[in-house]
């Protein structure tokens, strides 16, 4: 099997911080499922954020101890990436990677992305920008669901369709995309009767109530308007006899806003016992599901691209009832793990207007994805009905819980996931050999400022111009005044004073000398550093320039 380097920078994997997104949930289960499954004699790891290696050990440990050596890559070492042949990026984002992988050679390292949230306008212009990078058919994106993988390809044949317009047919091979989905850890989610009993007694729940959990971040524009489980819930409720219980684990956002989002959804439910409780720590992501009977989560909201929560529900054994939307179309089965209830939205080209002031900022993000849920509508009578049948049959519950825990293991445990990442890999390692070599090039986006702003200067420094010490200039006298504060900063790949000592003593001993023979003073490889920071010599007046004759 193939392997790739990952691209570890803290805020792809790390759950422990205030704010918890699904992007880190799903870094944080990718990291443990690949430690835990990847047939490979090594783990790589880019420590692309240049942090203390003890730190990034404690992270690693924390998600799953490695039974297999790692080797780590300095942040600016982009050449050993050649070592795993792929990098694995934790977002689509890897146009920017593409760039500044031909600056060391376009087939050192295939790249792999992955899709999250694509309603966000820097991720949409990421999308567009997947034609116009230098990426090749041995670099791909994987889509995390058939929806969002829908909505990908139909912004990038728009892209097409407009370099079309200024180019003629496209030339080259684009890059790959392929659906995999999310995946999680299921043992991380095995119920038990102690914890169980245990929220129940924390929460005040008879043993005898029906409990509804659902499990996200609290956030009515963003993330999903909760009242539409609300109205679905109220609705089952005056049906049964039953005592209903809804448990939210989650997240207020924004902060301080809990009180009227906690308020007004539970206005909308009152024959149905409404708690909710910080679902962030470790002891509550992976014990609450013990407390449920079932699991509600209608999503209504273009930023959700996949779902982890439905899978996570299904690992633990829990039925679900979910809007048929993005992902969860994908997960669960309706009839068989639980019931996905319709959705309608308008049809396609009544939301030009969205996109316009979107695009123009006169519509913030919350209130752009917001502002097209509100015009999703869910079959709250199918929803009344899904919930009262499993309100009422305890049979039916325990028949497609486990049932949903039969697919979560067969289907979205990493256990299955990590080799079809690893196939994947394997697949554009062999197209990527088999590419021709390309020297290295530029990157337009980021040139060499010398050469942008070519036109800034008098003339260009030449290697035969000859170089002057100035009067009563020693080494000594040198070193002072280059590390003065005004002289000092900004210090990047400049001289060695090493090598600045070994210029101003050989001008001393040997006279004025060109450019060329004073690179000869130090070895090949630091030759341009050298040369450029003669200019820094001649800039805090220790040396003069003489242009040749």
């Amino acid at each position: 099997m193939s392997n790739a380097a990952i691209y570890l920078h803290p805020n792809g994997f790390d759950t422990s911080g205030q704010v918890l997104l699904g992007r880190h949930s799903a870094g944080e289960s990718f990291l443990r499922g690949f430690v835990r499954h990847a047939d490979v004699e090594r783990f790589h790891f880019w420590n692309v954020a240049g942090r203390p290696q003890a730190e990034l050990d404690a992270l690693v440990e924390r998600i799953e101890a490695p039974t297999r050596p790692i080797s780590w890559i300095p942040q600016t070492d982009r050449r050993r990436l050649a070592e795993a042949g792929v990098l694995n990026f934790p977002s689509p984002g890897i146009d920017t990677e593409a760039w500044r992988r031909r600056l060391v050679g376009e087939q050192l390292y295939a790249l792999t992305g992955i899709t999250h949230t694509t309603a966000t306008g820097r991720v949409m212009r990421i999308v567009g920008d997947l034609l116009l990078a230098p990426l090749h058919d041995y670099d791909a994106l994987i889509c995390t669901s058939s929806a969002v993988r829908a909505a990908v390809e139909t912004q990038m044949q728009m892209m097409r369709e407009y370099l079309d317009e200024l180019h003629g047919p496209r030339c080259t091979p684009e890059l790959q995309r392929v659906t995999i989905p999310l995946g999680v850890n299921c043992d991380d989610f095995q119920t038990s009767p102690a914890d169980r009993k245990r929220w129940r007694d924390e929460l005040g729940i008879p043993d005898d109530a029906i409990v509804v959990l659902y499990v996200g971040r609290f956030q009515a524009k963003a993330k999903m308007n909760p009242a539409l489980m609300a109205m679905a819930l109220e609705r089952a409720a005056r049906r049964t006899d039953k005592e209903i219980w809804w448990v939210n684990s989650g997240w207020i956002e924004p902060a301080g806003t809990g009180d009227v989002f906690h308020g007004e959804t539970a206005k909308l439910c009152p024959s149905v016992r409404y708690v909710h409780i910080d679902g962030r720590p470790p002891d509550v992501r992976f014990s609450i599901w013990s407390v449920a009977d079932l699991f509600i989560s209608f999503s209504d909201n273009i930023q959700e691209t996949f779902g982890l929560t439905p899978v996570e529900a299904m690992a633990a054994g829990i039925p679900c009832v979910v809007s048929d939307w993005n992902g969860y179309k994908d997960t669960v089965r309706d009839g068989l793990d639980g019931f996905r209830i319709p959705t309608t939205a308008p049809r396609p080209n009544f939301g030009g207007d969205l996109a316009y002031y979107f695009d123009n900022a006169w519509l913030i993000y919350d209130n752009y994805v917001g502002a097209t849920a509100q015009y999703v509508a869910l079959d709250l009578q199918k929803a009344e009905d899904a919930l009262l049948r499993l309100f009422e049959d305890a049979d039916l519950r325990r028949t497609l819980g486990a049932q949903a825990r039969r697919q979560a293991r067969e289907v979205f445990d990493w256990a299955a996931i990590i080799p079809q990442y690893q196939a994947l890999w394997a697949e554009q390692d062999a197209r990527r050999r088999a590419r021709p070599h390309v020297a290295p090039r530029s990157n337009p986006y980021r040139p060499d400022p010398y050469v942008l702003f070519a036109g800034y200067p008098t003339r260009h420094l030449q290697p035969s111009d000859v170089l002057v010490l100035n009067p009563g200039m020693t080494w000594p006298a040198a070193k002072a005044r280059l590390d003065g504060p005004l002289a000092a900063y900004s210090r990047f790949n400049r001289p060695t004073a090493a090598e600045c000592e070994k210029v101003i003593v050989f001008l001393a001993e040997q006279g004025p000398a060109p450019v060329a023979r004073l690179r000869e003073l130090i070895p090949e490889g630091r030759r341009n550093f050298l040369e450029r920071g003669l200019l820094w010599l001649a800039r805090h007046d220790v040396v003069t320039i003489h242009p040749a004759a």
